[in-house]
């Protein structure tokens, strides 16, 4: 009736340890960081980022700065971001958040007080990420690509 569970075996999940197969990248306040990240599903920037990065989707905090190369899904700037974004989601600019440099976006949605400057372009093409990955297989030409488009 009642049986003893093996210590070894764990029933529950450990609380600070991600979900399985998510890949997320904090970068805390106070923290500087210089480089490229790879392969990461979310990405949030508390501190100062000088990065050039692919992510399903971005935050850059309250306190955060970021300045680089960003291709994303969705990207929610609460701080400051200088550089160039392609943001095949939404791009959310908070009420504090400042975005500037060159901004291409599919869908964009600025709060009261949120800012944004620099050369910023609208584009139904910004294809997302993971569709990217599916076509590299694939070797096909310029006009066969943009034939599918136009269809």
């Amino acid at each position: 009736m009642f049986e003893k569970k093996d210590n070894n075996s764990e029933t529950t999940p450990d609380v600070f340890r991600p979900a399985k197969g998510s890949a997320k990248v904090v970068i805390g306040s106070g923290v500087t960081l210089n480089g490229e990240i790879k392969k990461a599903d979310e990405v949030q920037i508390d501190g100062d980022a000088d990065v050039t990065m692919k992510t399903d989707n971005l935050v850059v905090g309250a306190s955060g700065y970021c300045k680089g190369n960003i291709e994303t899904h969705n990207a929610d700037i609460w701080g400051k971001f200088d550089g160039d974004i392609k943001a095949s989601g939404t791009l959310t600019i908070q009420e504090q958040g400042l975005v500037s440099g060159s901004i291409e976006y599919q869908n964009l949605q600025i709060k009261l007080g949120g800012k944004i400057s620099g050369d910023i372009k609208l584009s139904d093409k910004v294809q997302p990420i993971k569709k990217e990955n599916n076509n590299e297989d694939k070797n096909i030409s310029l006009q066969e690509a943009i034939k599918k488009d136009a269809k």
